[in-house]
């Protein structure tokens, strides 16, 4: 188990390459993880790829070796189990820079959710399950930097020898726990997280903690003032959040100052980044303030089912939306499961804006899991059927229920509440 009983190979060339792609061939599971660049370049890029099997420790340099196939035949290879630990980034840069197809992945972040664990990052699994303390202090490293020293080679390393040890232990408590099945679905899905480029991402503010807060006005000019980033962010090789601060460009986007000292004293006046940018910025708020376009509906980074719409209005799903909610959490405290385990505020969401009548509609319900609707389907519809007959009833047209309105009001209320024809 100790790291430095199991040799390190550099793979730095073809041959080297193809050496370690013939011996994992014959591999059942590896562990797999990536470095990149994000936090010091515009466009990152992956800069090591480590592999782990059962007794060898292998380290891919991506900036020495151009061409990296052999290695996304394994990736692809659905007889060789990949263990990652937190895969959504690796997955997704392993994509965008080399086209590899994930099959058969086993994500230990994932799986120790689901069996409880409070804290879960891998270097306190490491630490709790096997007594080794990681250290982190290269966590934020250049990795596009060379030479690669010794001490570099050891923290990187480190993120993939004990993968294999884990998904082990875990795999085991899962079956026993029976839930097994439901992170391979989670895993499964997880393997199709898809790339988004940021050098065509225009719209990039919709990913700006608190853009939803914004009225139209406020949404169209973080939109420019975004924007605006991407565009010094690209020029000078640097990440968007290294130029410009998210909370400096909300700020901005809710004030919308109209002169250059308005926009001084909510930045910093004489700091670097208003000498640099500041009538830049409020260019970019004029911009905004003029924008008449329209806004984009909410992105997901994972791909979507062509799920149902929604079904009626928004207070009354506001309304079930806490039913579901006290649903939840009667649900965790009735199993003592953790909350991974019972539903996403997004699924709720999904559920209650739709409201399925059949077990066939809560299969197209917007991210709700096989593993979900075969534990908690039954409540569901239930809870969706007695919410539904506690609504009050459309009153009829012409009766006194109907009001001074008379018989033209009652259509109008009949057509707020009436059930969407043609399901």
């Amino acid at each position: 188990m100790a790291m430095e009983d199991s040799p390190l190979v550099m793979v730095e060339d073809a041959d080297a390459l193809a050496k370690m792609c013939e011996r994992l061939k014959a591999r059942s599971v590896i562990g797999v993880d990536t470095e990149s660049d994000s936090m010091h370049h515009f466009q990152e890029k992956v800069c090591l790829i480590q592999i782990s099997d059962v007794d060898t420790d292998y380290i891919v340099d991506p900036l020495s070796v151009k061409d990296l196939s052999p290695l996304g035949e394994i990736i692809n290879d659905p007889k060789v189990l990949k263990v990652l630990h937190g895969a959504d980034y690796d997955i997704v840069s392993l994509k965008r820079d080399y086209g590899f197809t994930f099959r058969n992945l086993f994500d230990t972040m994932i799986a120790a959710q689901f069996l409880g664990f409070v804290k879960f990052g891998l270097a306190d699994l490491v630490r709790d399950t096997f007594g080794v303390f990681m250290d982190k202090k290269f966590q934020t490293h250049d990795w596009a930097s060379r030479p690669l020293l010794g001490e570099h080679l050891e923290y990187a390393r480190g993120d993939t020898h004990f993968l294999i040890a884990l998904h082990e232990l875990m795999r085991a408590k899962l079956d026993r726990k029976g839930r097994l099945k439901m992170v391979e679905e989670e895993c499964r899905i997880l393997a199709e997280r898809e790339w988004r480029s940021r050098a065509a991402d225009t719209e990039s503010w919709t990913r700006v903690k608190g853009a939803n807060r914004l009225n139209a006005s406020g949404q169209r000019v973080l939109r420019a003032l975004c924007n605006l980033r991407d565009m010094r962010a690209k020029e000078m090789d640097r990440p968007p959040y290294k130029v410009f601060p998210d909370q400096i460009l909300l700020r901005l986007a809710e004030l919308q100052p109209t002169d250059f000292d308005t926009v001084a004293s909510l930045v910093k006046p004489r700091s670097p980044l208003m000498r640099r940018h500041g009538e830049d910025m409020l260019a970019a708020v004029q911009d905004g303030l003029n924008d008449e376009s329209s806004l984009p509906e909410p992105r997901s980074n994972k791909p979507r089912k062509a799920g149902p719409p929604t079904r009626y209005g928004m207070r009354e799903t506001e309304r079930l939306m806490l039913r579901l909610k006290d649903w939840r959490a009667a649900v965790k405290k009735r199993t003592k499961v953790p909350m991974i385990m019972v539903a996403s505020n997004n699924q709720l969401k999904a559920l209650a804006g739709w409201r399925p009548h059949t077990t066939e509609e809560l299969f197209q319900v917007e991210d709700l899991r096989e593993w979900q609707i075969k534990l908690y389907g039954p409540e569901l519809l239930e809870l969706v059927r007695v919410f539904e007959a506690s609504l009050e009833p459309a009153p009829r047209a012409g009766s006194a229920a109907a009001g001074g309105g008379g018989e033209a009001s009652g259509r109008r209320k009949r057509r707020r509440r009436a059930r969407p024809q043609g399901r």
